[in-house]
């Protein structure tokens, strides 16, 4: 069985979680605190010596890093990742957006606000988080106005990976009432039949 070593606030561990779920494979989750510095320690770093969560222990032992890699990992093979090479460079394309564009912002300032408490040497920052968030959220709103999901017509890992931060921006000071095709995009994944919460 597989062993996911996360934090189920965390958007990056939740993305291991529902890709999980998604696929019906049974997993022990190991709780990590971030903020008692679980991360750093030896035992953690010998599974990710870069020190972040989320982690997937294989059978065997092997650890794997980085959630979008652990995604086109365990979604290989199955339907949620294509595999027509123009289609597949479309969903590698939407993780790196993701990991450059999107998770820098929307995801740092729902850290920020939800687990640091909004402390005063991070307002700056967060204000810079909320234009450059909102950037990205408009780059999404064009894609699903023209598409039913980030790649066409097919829920991928594309789609994992940005619903992940996306459908808990509110807890970034994100106001979404004015993405139409973000939010009937969030209720469409949302709606598989094997979807599961950030939570529990």
């Amino acid at each position: 069985m597989y062993k996911v070593y996360g934090d189920y606030r965390s958007g990056n561990c939740y993305k291991v979680k529902l890709m999980l779920s998604l696929l019906d494979k049974p997993f022990e989750w190991v709780p990590i605190d971030i903020l008692n510095g679980d991360t750093q320690r030896p035992e953690f770093l010998a599974k990710n010596p870069n020190g972040k969560i989320p982690v997937l222990e294989l059978e065997d032992g092997t650890c794997l890093w980085e959630s979008n890699a652990i995604l086109n990992f365990l979604a290989d093979g199955s339907e949620f990742l294509e595999t027509e090479p123009r289609l597949r460079t479309q969903v590698l394309q939407w993780q790196f957006f993701e990991q450059y564009s999107h998770e820098p912002y929307v995801a740092v300032a729902r850290f920020i606000q939800l687990y640091q408490g909004m402390p005063a040497d991070r307002q700056e920052e967060y204000k810079i988080c909320q234009v450059r968030g909102n950037k990205a959220l408009r780059v999404m709103e064009r894609q699903l106005q023209q598409t039913p999901y980030l790649v066409g017509d097919r829920y991928t890992i594309a789609d994992i990976a940005l619903y992940a931060y996306t459908h808990v921006a509110h807890e970034g000071g994100f106001d979404l009432s004015g993405y139409p095709a973000i939010n009937a995009w969030l209720a469409r994944v949302a709606s598989h039949p094997k979807h599961v919460t950030m939570p529990g």
